[in-house]
C-alpha cells in the first residue's frame, strides 16, 4: 500500500529543506515511497548528505499516471476563465515564496543567492505567460467557406504529459512546462532531477494552494526507471526533456517509439566570437558573465570564445584581469557569486579539462585547482579556469564541459569562425561581439543555431517567444515554452459546420467542393 503523508501548505513549506527525505506528490498530498530504493542529495558546499529522496518504483509511477488521468476529465472541463485565475495565483504565491524557493536551491544546487533568486525570475516570466492563455488559445473561424458552410479550428489539450528536468534549474525548467500544460488542461507529472529535487515539493504545495486540483500536478522523484516507465506508459500522451544530448536522444527515441509527443532539449557548445572591432571590456565582461555564472552550469553558458584576428591577445589578457575579483564561495556568504559544482564526481571531470587540455597542446591560463576551497574544503568547489589555444580536436573543446571553464580558440578570419560554430554538433546559442552592423546581420543570417545574441552573451529568449536550439541541442519539431510550447501541449481540431434550411439535402457522392 502507499503511505500518504500529510499534506503541507505552501505557507510552511521554507522548513521543508530541514527532512531528512523527499517523497513523491501524487493526488495532492505528500506520498512516502515504498520501493526501498532512494538515494542521495547532497549540500554541495560542504559535500554532505543533507537528507534521501525516494526513488520510485514501476508501480507507483503507474499509481500517479492513474490518479493524472482521473483528474483529466473534470480539469479539460474547466473553463478557462477559471484556469486563467487559478495561473495568476499560482505566479503569485511562487512570487511571494522565491526566497524560499531560492534556498532550497541554493541548498541542494549550489547557485548563489542571486543566481538562485534570477532562476526563479526567469520562471516567473513562463507562469505571467500561461495566465494569457485566453489569448493563446483562440482558433480561427472562416465564415461561407462554402454555401452555408462555416469552418473552424479549436485547440485541446492531449490529456496527461510529464515533464523530466534536469539539476541545473530545479524550478525554472519545470516551469517552462507546467504553466503552459496545465493552463493548456493537461494535467502533469513531473520528474525531477534526484540531485536537487526539494524544489519540486515546494512548487507542487504552492500550485495546490492557489486552487489547482489535486492529481493535475504530480511529482515522482526517481532514476531511471521512472523515466523508463514514464516513457512507456500507454496513458501518457507526451514527454518534455532537458538534459545531455545522449539521454535527449534515448527519450525521443524510446518516447515517440511508443507513440508519444516528444520534445527533448539536448547539450551545448555555445560560442561566442569577437570581431576586432569589438568593445574588449564590454567582450571581455559578458565572457566572464557567461561563462562562470552558475559555476558554468547552464545550458546556455558560453563555452568557447572565438577571436578573430588581433582581438585575441588583448581579450585573453582582459579576460586573465577579471578572474581574480569573482568571489568563489558557498552560498550562504553574501559576497559569494559563484557557488560550487553539484556532485563531486562532476567537479572532478569538470577538473580534467585543465589536464587533457595541455596534454593536447593548449594552454592553461588560470587553473580552477589552485583555488582554496578546491583544495581545502569538502565541498565541490572549483575556481574559475580559462583554457587558450584550443583547437577543434581536443577534448575540451568536443565535449561539452559543463562547469567553470571557459576555452579560446583563436582564428583570422570571421569565415573561419562561422565554419567552427556550423560544422559543430550542436546549435543551441551563440553569440557576436562586434560594432559592425552588417557583420552582426550576416551572423544572425547564416549561423546555425536556434538563440542568436548581438552583443549579448546568453540569448535565453523571454517567454513569450520559445527556447531551443538546431542540430543535436533539440530532437523533436517544437521548442521549449512560449508559443510553441502551448502548441505542443495541444493538438488541433478543424470543424466543418452546416446548419441547412429543412428540406434542402440531397445526396451526391462527388468529392466536396467549396464552389
Amino acid at each position: 500500500m502507499t503511505q500518504v503523508a500529510e499534506p503541507r501548505s505552501g505557507l510552511d513549506a521554507a522548513t521543508a529543506i530541514e527532512r531528512d527525505r523527499v517523497n513523491h506528490w501524487i493526488g495532492g498530498r505528500r506520498v512516502a515511497g515504498t520501493s526501498g530504493r532512494s538515494g542521495p542529495v547532497y549540500d554541495p558546499a560542504t559535500g554532505a548528505v543533507a537528507r534521501e529522496v525516494d526513488f520510485a518504483s514501476v508501480e507507483e509511477v503507474d499509481a500517479a499516471v492513474a490518479v493524472a488521468k482521473a483528474a483529466f476529465p473534470g480539469w479539460r472541463a474547466t473553463s478557462v476563465s477559471k484556469r486563467t485565475d487559478i495561473m495568476f495565483r499560482v505566479r503569485n504565491l511562487v512570487d511571494q515564496h522565491r526566497r524560499e524557493l531560492a534556498a532550497l536551491l541554493t541548498a541542494e544546487h549550489g547557485k548563489v543567492p542571486s543566481d538562485a533568486l534570477g532562476e526563479i525570475a526567469r520562471g516567473i516570466e513562463n507562469l505571467e505567460f500561461a495566465t494569457g492563455i485566453p489569448q493563446h488559445l483562440k482558433g480561427g473561424f472562416s465564415e461561407q467557406a462554402s454555401t452555408g458552410v462555416d469552418v473552424y479550428q479549436i485547440r485541446q489539450p492531449l490529456g496527461v504529459v510529464a515533464g523530466i528536468t534536469p539539476f541545473n534549474f530545479p524550478a525554472m525548467v519545470p516551469m517552462w512546462m507546467f504553466a503552459n500544460a496545465i493552463a493548456c488542461a493537461n494535467t502533469f507529472i513531473l520528474k525531477p532531477s534526484e540531485k536537487d529535487p526539494s524544489a519540486s515539493i515546494l512548487m507542487a504545495e504552492l500550485l495546490q494552494e492557489a486552487g489547482v486540483p489535486d492529481g493535475v500536478f504530480s511529482v515522482v522523484q526517481g532514476d531511471k526507471v521512472a523515466v523508463d516507465r514514464i516513457l512507456e506508459h500507454p496513458d501518457i500522451a507526451a514527454v518534455s526533456f532537458v538534459g545531455s544530448t545522449p539521454i535527449a536522444r534515448y527519450i525521443y527515441e524510446t518516447g515517440t517509439k511508443n507513440g508519444k509527443r516528444v520534445q527533448a532539449l539536448g547539450g551545448a557548445k555555445n560560442h561566442m566570437i569577437v570581431l576586432p572591432d569589438a568593445d574588449i571590456d564590454m567582450a571581455a565582461d559578458a565572457a566572464v558573465s557567461a561563462g562562470y555564472g552558475s559555476a558554468g552550469e547552464r545550458c546556455m553558458a558560453i563555452a568557447t570564445i572565438i577571436a578573430v584576428g588581433e582581438v585575441a591577445d588583448p581579450l585573453v589578457e582582459a579576460i586573465k584581469a577579471r578572474l581574480p575579483r569573482v568571489k568563489v564561495g558557498p552560498g550562504t556568504d553574501p559576497s559569494a557569486e559563484m557557488g560550487p559544482l553539484v556532485t563531486r564526481q562532476h567537479r572532478d571531470k569538470v577538473a580534467s579539462y585543465l589536464d587533457s587540455g595541455p596534454a593536447q597542446g593548449a594552454t592553461v591560463v588560470a587553473d580552477g585547482r589552485e583555488h582554496p576551497l578546491y583544495k581545502e574544503s569538502e565541498g565541490f568547489f572549483l575556481g574559475v579556469s580559462l583554457i587558450d589555444n584550443v583547437t577543434p580536436q581536443m577534448d575540451c573543446y568536443r565535449d561539452e564541459i559543463f562547469g567553470p571553464v571557459l576555452t579560446v580558440m583563436r582564428v583570422k578570419t570571421y569565415d573561419e569562425a562561422i565554419k567552427i560554430i556550423n560544422d559543430n554538433p550542436y546549435g543551441n546559442g551563440t553569440a557576436i561581439f562586434t560594432r559592425d552592423g552588417g557583420a552582426a546581420r550576416q551572423f544572425q543570417f547564416e549561423v546555425n543555431a536556434g538563440m542568436v545574441g548581438i552583443n549579448v552573451p546568453i540569448p535565453v529568449p523571454v517567454a513569450y517567444y520559445s527556447f531551443g536550439g538546431w542540430k543535436n541541442s533539440l530532437f523533436g519539431d517544437l521548442h521549449m515554452y512560449g508559443p510553441e510550447g502551448i502548441q505542443f501541449y495541444t493538438r488541433a481540431k478543424i470543424v466543418t459546420s452546416r446548419w441547412p434550411d429543412p428540406g434542402t439535402s440531397k445526396i451526391d457522392l462527388g468529392f466536396p467542393r467549396t464552389r
